[in-house]
């Protein structure tokens, strides 16, 4: 099955779909993605992996990276797409082959952009970071990613959200003594020690932040709780996970410090972090992107591939087609309408 990239933009959506593309396994339709771009003389066309950037190169004086990644989470019986009224229902319709429709329509509609053009497919989003595809490539071949704005195609009901939230996950550790379930004056339970932090966290009123305009709600909650060997056994250790999402004004740093002072007295393990994105929506580039698409800007709830480009210097925001509330469900779908808006500011904002 070859991708028609010039025909009907909805079946262009559904071949797209209908490729499985489960984190891991996205090879076939990245086989389609570099296939179908290599048709077109205006781009240059290189792979790294199951990763596909096209780009032009005409001299314009400034570039634009848009890159929406290829895989999904695992199929629960939501594969071949279904068309009902004006969804297309499907694994992947939000999160995001919505997006890389849109992309590799408008990369063939733009044969001679206003501005120069880097367009990434890339694989592994939604999984650990250290697979992500990005991650390499930003290590390996940076001018892949270089560029004066970008735009990650990620569902966002085809409106602009600026920047994202970072994110990272402290283990609260407490201690007590084993001993016999029968015997428990003998011992000391370390589960009963974690009522305290569990309070704090219970009480912890979040900070509603303005960054550069937009509005980031933070979030600080616990997602996980460990104890216990056995069930005559008072536990010494209680393990408490708690996830941070934090706006982006803030560092991993200072959001590292700010757990310190809410669990002061506590023992603290940092396992994973992430920064986030600040909107960078006072660019010229930017006002122009707004303009054409229209609306008002929000800001990212979750953290999303725009902080990868924030890190290297490329201010970049969401804008892409579907309902992020639909991501990952079983019943999946996107509306035809968000992915021609979307496709129509592309062509607007860079034609």
């Amino acid at each position: 099955m070859s991708l028609d990239l010039t025909g009907d933009l909805i079946a262009l959506f559904r071949q797209v779909v209908d490729i499985e593309s489960v984190s891991g396994n996205e090879r076939a339709l990245a086989d389609e993605v570099e296939l179908a771009l290599r048709q077109l003389p205006h781009l240059r066309v290189e792979r790294d992996g199951d990763t596909v950037v096209a780009r032009t190169d005409l001299g314009r004086s400034e570039r634009v990276v848009v890159a929406g990644h290829l895989d999904t989470v695992p199929v629960a019986g939501n594969l071949p797409s279904r068309l009902v009224g004006d969804r297309v229902y499907g694994r992947g319709t939000v999160d995001m082959k919505g997006g890389v429709a849109v992309a590799l329509a408008a990369a063939a509609a733009l044969s001679a952009p206003t501005r120069d053009l880097s367009w990434i497919f890339y694989d592994h989003e939604e999984v650990e970071a250290a697979r992500n595809s990005l991650t390499r490539i930003a290590a390996e071949r940076p001018n892949w990613l270089a560029g004066d704005f970008a735009v990650l195609m990620e569902p966002t009901a085809a409106r602009i959200e600026g920047g994202c939230q970072g994110t990272l996950r402290v283990v609260i550790k407490t201690r007590g003594l084993a001993a016999h379930s029968a015997r428990s004056w003998l011992g000391h339970n370390a589960i009963h020690e974690a009522a305290e932090p569990l309070a704090r966290l219970a009480g912890y009123s979040a900070r509603v932040v303005e960054v550069d305009g937009l509005t980031y709600r933070e979030g600080l909650n616990a997602v996980g709780i460990h104890g216990g060997i056995a069930g005559n056994v008072v536990p010494d250790s209680c393990l408490i996970t708690v996830n941070y999402r934090f706006a982006p004004d803030r560092d991993v740093a200072a959001a590292q410090a700010h757990c310190r002072e809410v669990f002061a007295g506590y023992e603290l393990e940092f396992v994973d972090a992430a920064a986030g994105a600040r909107p960078g929506l006072d660019l010229p580039l930017a006002a122009d992107f707004v303009t054409a698409v229209g609306g008002t800007p929000t800001g990212k709830v979750g953290w999303t591939d725009v902080a990868r480009f924030s890190a290297l210097g490329v201010p970049a925001v969401n804008f892409g087609p579907g309902d992020p509330g639909k991501a990952h469900a079983d019943d999946e779908f996107c509306a035809v309408s968000e992915l021609h808006s979307c496709y129509d500011a592309l062509l607007r904002w860079l034609g």
